[in-house]
């Protein structure tokens, strides 16, 4: 049975890092105290060491262990034992282009999708999770052999979802974004999150965590709600045929 948890971003507000997230882990991990491995690839600016440490004092308030992938000589045999993986935000393009230059890809992809570990994304762990990167808010500062990450939502999403625009911004809105997605590729529909919601994937269903709703975006300018707790297939929302 698939699980995995896609959170839209590590802090909610004034709270502190995962400080909100603590039951939407436990619905995930089930309050099982195993190693997680925790992959940092996102980080840009700041070290993998420094991430980790942020990151397992998080996880050790909620009872849960973790450990570095670059602790390990063999990242795909890391991958290939772990029990359970955690993928850390930050820059979307340099986390899928340095999980390519490990292998890591196919390997994290099978495990998850064949039901044989959990799964937690947060910003750009989410952001890979998905089919492709192309709803990725990120700056394309590295260049991935490919756009196709681990698929296991098997739609696009868009994680720190803000409506509107800032006063005094001339660009486009994250509708219009959104939009733009959805008038070039028409086949497709896709899942935006508020910061503090997540996606939690228990097999073909899906399930909005946090307080606020999850939009699905049908097509331009066509926005439903997905209300909290409300489970819901999967195949609802349309992704890569």
């Amino acid at each position: 049975m698939k699980r995995a948890l896609l959170m839209s971003s590590s802090r909610m507000g004034q709270l502190g890092y995962l400080e909100h997230a603590e039951q939407q882990l436990h619905t995930l991990f089930r309050h099982d105290a195993q190693e997680v491995l925790f992959i940092p690839y996102a980080a840009v600016s700041f070290s993998f060491d420094e991430f980790e440490s942020i990151v397992k004092s998080a996880f050790a308030r909620f009872g849960y262990g973790l450990k570095s992938i670059h602790h390990f000589s063999d990242p795909l045999a890391a991958v290939n034992n772990a029990k359970a993986i955690a993928v850390g935000g930050g820059n979307t393009f340099a986390l899928l282009n340095r999980l390519y230059q490990n292998n890591l890809v196919e390997a994290i992809s099978r495990r998850v999708n064949q039901g044989e570990l959990p799964y937690v994304g947060w910003s750009a762990g989410s952001n890979v999770a998905t089919p492709t990167l192309r709803t990725t808010n990120d700056m394309p500062i590295v260049q991935p052999p490919s756009f196709n990450a681990l698929n296991i939502a098997p739609f696009q999403m868009n994680p720190h979802f803000i409506s509107g625009k800032p006063v005094g911004h001339n660009g486009e809105s994250r509708e219009e974004r959104l939009n733009e997605f959805l008038t070039l590729n028409a086949e497709e529909e896709l899942l935006a999150l508020y910061e503090g919601s997540a996606l939690y994937i228990d097999n073909q269903q899906g399930r909005i965590l946090g307080e606020k709703e999850g939009l699905w975006f049908r097509g331009p300018n066509q926005i439903d709600k997905i209300a909290p707790e409300t489970p819901f297939e999967l195949s609802m929302i349309k992704g890569v045929n």
